[in-house]
């Protein structure tokens, strides 16, 4: 049986990388650890359902971010149990917000927000019917 492992994000700056995930969303830093043969910094955030694991090339002048297929892909999505909780954490915290909330009624609500180097996060709230 396959579940989901990991998700990844490439980063320009893994201090503040980290910092906007551990402080900001709350996750929590597993490991952080530069592997020279590959020529990268790695990190790893625990999440609840597969972890986030962040990437750095550690020659940062290759860092050229992917334009997306479209505004929102790829993403991370975190689900929530309450979208006006988290939409309040959203604005308390200044981040910013890509699109949203939006709403399926009854079905499903979603707000698109971005870390630092553009990686677009979702948070996500299935409504029961």
């Amino acid at each position: 049986m396959l579940r989901a492992d990991h998700f990844a994000f490439q980063v320009s700056d893994m201090d503040r990388a980290i910092r906007f995930y551990t402080e900001s969303l709350g996750l929590k830093l597993l490991f952080r650890e530069s592997i020279a043969e590959h020529q990268e910094e790695v990190a790893f955030l625990e999440l609840d359902g597969g972890n986030l694991e962040l990437l750095k090339k550690l020659d940062s002048s290759t860092f050229k971010p992917k334009a997306p297929v479209s505004p929102y892909c790829p993403h991370l999505a975190l689900s929530t149990d309450d979208m006006n909780t988290t939409l309040a954490m959203v604005q308390e915290k200044n981040l910013p917000i890509v699109k949203g909330p939006l709403e399926v009624a009854g079905k499903v609500k979603w707000l698109y927000i971005s870390d630092p180097d553009q990686n677009v996060i979702e948070f996500i709230q299935w409504l029961e019917n």
